[in-house]
């Protein structure tokens, strides 16, 4: 993520959490999937927790969540409601656990803002801290190139990668999960479409 998308988000993070409160029905239904499939107790690593929204239902699903992000104003306000939150970044900060791999990864609208060429190696980071049958649950925005926007709550701007479904698939495959698939999603008010992908880290399925 670039430093001015981060700088963007840190400015109007309060807004951007006020905004996205509310869990989207295609969301909350990816997480009662990922739930199931991985089972209660088992261990999440979120990439971009943002407000918190989705950790919180993931817990009501019985998963442990680590909370990551790479804005410090989410983090400091993660922590304020006194939950634990790692300032990260995915492509160059440690991603490992003293508890051992993960069980799944879950990374809502937040890979998107990754350069296209730094996306393998954030996914190839991402297999090494995860089981074998581990999953990966992840959306981006589809379209062709990159580009900046100021839409919604956030005024600053933000960089955006698009992707087709054919080539992120490509992606996660060479970088250490298979079971692909990838699923079409309507995008809010503004028209666009997303891309909702599932995958398994390689080797033995849950």
């Amino acid at each position: 993520m670039t430093g001015e998308t981060v700088r963007s988000y840190d400015r109007d993070a309060a807004a951007y959490v006020a905004r996205t409160a509310t869990v989207p029905d295609s969301v909350r239904a990816a997480l009662e999937h990922l739930a199931e499939r991985v089972g209660p107790g088992a261990r999440v690593l979120e990439i971009g927790s943002g407000g918190g929204r989705d950790a919180l239902l993931m817990e009501e699903l019985g998963l442990s969540v680590r909370r990551t992000d790479v804005t410090p104003a989410f983090v400091e306000l993660l922590r304020e409601q006194g939950h634990a939150c790692d300032h990260l970044d995915p492509l160059a900060d440690d991603l490992t656990s003293p508890d051992g791999p993960y069980d799944a990864v879950w990374a809502n609208a937040s890979l998107l803002h990754v350069a296209r060429d730094d996306l393998a190696t954030v996914l190839v980071r991402l297999a090494a801290v995860t089981r074998p049958g581990g999953l990966l649950s992840m959306s981006l925005k589809e379209g062709d190139g990159e580009g900046w926007s100021t839409h919604g709550t956030i005024s600053g701007p933000r960089h955006f990668t698009y992707w087709r479904a054919a080539h992120v698939e490509a992606v996660v495959r060479g970088a250490g999960w298979g079971d692909v698939v990838v699923r079409q999603g309507p995008g809010g008010d503004r028209g666009e479409t997303w891309l909702e992908l599932s995958a398994v880290r390689d080797g033995v399925s849950p």
